[in-house]
């Protein structure tokens, strides 16, 4: 789960480390959004779902759940 301040980058973040795209123009996401990625790590295979939260104020219930 990404939790953060509205505009400091989680959805960048996200972007890179999922599909290492970098968005100059990305858009404030609303609610929750999530992507995955699946790694290899000492021959096992992991898949990640990350979650990637709004940092607006009226959002927080999301994040302290």
């Amino acid at each position: 789960v990404l939790i953060g301040e509205s505009g400091v980058g989680k959805s960048n973040l996200l972007s890179r480390f999922t599909k290492n795209e970098f968005n100059h123009d990305s858009r404030t996401t609303i609610g929750v959004e999530f992507s995955t990625r699946t790694v290899q790590l000492n021959g096992l295979t992991i898949k990640a779902q990350i979650w990637d939260t709004a940092g607006l104020e009226r959002y927080r219930a999301i994040t302290s759940a």
